[in-house]
């Protein structure tokens, strides 16, 4: 079955479409819970084996083009990451926060578009975060594709983008997030 030609042959695609532009979540704005802070940065740089002295050594990080400690720029999202909640996790699918508010992926899931596949994620960082900064970060719907068949099933390509700005406003990266959620076919 070939997809649709645009949204006026599907009214699904319309009623998807028309939350492009809107926050994909109930919260909007959303405020990092701690502030860049060195325990984390090191955490990070020892599980990835990042060696990069300006992540960890003061003295280095000072006499290089910083002048202090900065975060590793793909950090960004870690720094507005809500915290895990254990209790239900299993009846949230592994989900370590509860998740509603997304009408699009709901809106997906009402019409048997229910499982999802990840299929990429790009970051844009416009300079790196410093020791003390608070993370606010915003998400919208950026795009819903037509309708694709694929080898596990038909299904929509769902984008959105988060942007990253410290607590006085200025931006400081972007990441754009594509999902496939699709309607599972077995073969045979």
């Amino acid at each position: 079955m070939a997809p649709p030609a645009d949204a006026s042959d599907d009214p699904l695609l319309a009623r998807l479409r028309e939350h492009v532009g809107r926050p994909v979540g109930r919260s909007g704005v959303s405020i990092a819970p701690d502030p860049v802070n060195q325990p984390m940065i090191r955490h990070w740089a020892a599980a990835f084996e990042d060696a990069n002295p300006v992540y960890v050594d003061p003295e280095a990080a000072a006499a290089s083009r910083f002048g202090e400690i900065v975060a590793p720029p793909l950090m960004l999202q870690t720094w507005s990451m809500a915290t895990p909640v254990i209790t239900g996790i299993a009846e949230r699918g592994g989900s370590p926060v509860e998740s509603g508010g997304a009408a699009v992926l709901d809106l997906l899931d009402a019409e048997g578009y229910a499982a999802t596949l990840a299929s990429n994620s790009e970051f844009e960082i416009d300079r790196y975060l410093r020791l003390g900064e608070v993370l606010r970060s915003e998400t919208l719907l950026e795009s819903v594709s037509e309708r694709k068949q694929t080898r596990i099933g038909p299904g929509y390509f769902v984008t959105w983008a988060t942007t990253y700005t410290t607590d006085t406003g200025e931006v400081v990266g972007r990441q754009t997030f594509r999902i496939l959620k699709f309607r599972p076919e077995l073969p045979g």
